[in-house]
C-alpha cells in the first residue's frame, strides 16, 4: 500500500507550466491524483477565485508562484520592480486562499502549501525586492497556519532555495563553474537538492500524515539556511 496515496484527492497547481509546477504536477499525478494544472496568470485580481471557483472541489491547493529574481542594488530598486514582484508572487495568495477556504472550512479538512522561497530566511545582496515579496508571503502563511487550525485545514510553506529548477537554476548557471565553486562552499549537501526530492516533501506535507503542522516553514535548500 503506498503510505502517500492520493487516488481520491484533487490537487489545484498554480503557475503549472513554471518555477515547480511541472514537477509536482508529475509527482502528484504518479501518486494518482486527479491533478488541476492552472497555467494562467493570477495577476488579475478577480481571476483567483474565478478559477478556484471554476475547478469545483479542491483538496490540496498548492501555490506554486514565481517570477526571475532581481538582482537590483538596494539603491536603484523602482517602484515598477518592486510592484511587479507583489502583484505577481504576494497579492494572488491571499486572493487564492480566500477563494478556496469557505469549501475545506465546510469540509473540516484541506491542504494549502506555498512554494516559497528560503530567500527570506536569510539575508541576501541585491535581492531585497525579491527576498521582501518571499518574505511576505511566510509571514502570512504562519499567520493563517495557525488560524486555521482548529478548522481542520492545515496551512505550511516550503521555503527553498537551491532546488533544481528552470526558473531558477537553469542549465546554463549549473553549467558555470563559479556556481559550481559556489554550490560546494554555500550549501552543505554539495549539490542541488533535485525537483523529485522537493516534489515529494510537498507530498507529504499535502497527506494526511502531516495534519500535526501547522503555519510552519520548511527550509528545503541543503543545509543553506539552518533552522
Amino acid at each position: 500500500m503506498n503510505p502517500l496515496d492520493f487516488s481520491q484527492k484533487r490537487v489545484l497547481v498554480t503557475q503549472a507550466d513554471d518555477f515547480m509546477g511541472p514537477f509536482l504536477c508529475d509527482v502528484f499525478k504518479e501518486l494518482g491524483a486527479t491533478v488541476l494544472a492552472d497555467q494562467g496568470l493570477l495577476d488579475d485580481a478577480s481571476r483567483p477565485a474565478a478559477m478556484i471557483g471554476g475547478h469545483g472541489h479542491i483538496d490540496v491547493l498548492l501555490v506554486n508562484l514565481g517570477i526571475p529574481a532581481p538582482s537590483t542594488a538596494a539603491l536603484d530598486v523602482a517602484e515598477e520592480e518592486w510592484r511587479h514582484a507583489f502583484t505577481h508572487m504576494v497579492d494572488p495568495l491571499p486572493r487564492l486562499v480566500k477563494a478556496v477556504l469557505p469549501q475545506m472550512i465546510a469540509r473540516g479538512s484541506g491542504k494549502i502549501i506555498l512554494i516559497g522561497s528560503a530567500s527570506a530566511l536569510r539575508g541576501i545582496k541585491r535581492a531585497s525586492t525579491y527576498s521582501a515579496a518571499r518574505g511576505a508571503q511566510l509571514a502570512y502563511i504562519q499567520a493563517i497556519g495557525v488560524e486555521l487550525a482548529s478548522k481542520g485545514v492545515q496551512v505550511n510553506a516550503i521555503a527553498q532555495n537551491f532546488v533544481d529548477n528552470p526558473t531558477y537554476f537553469p542549465a546554463e548557471v549549473q553549467n558555470n563553474p563559479v556556481f559550481q565553486e559556489r554550490l560546494k562552499r554555500e550549501v552543505p549537501l554539495g549539490r542541488l537538492v533535485s525537483a523529485r526530492e522537493d516534489a515529494m516533501f510537498v507530498a507529504y506535507l499535502a497527506s494526511e500524515h502531516a495534519n500535526c503542522f501547522v503555519g510552519q516553514i520548511f527550509p528545503v535548500c541543503g543545509g543553506w539556511v539552518p533552522r
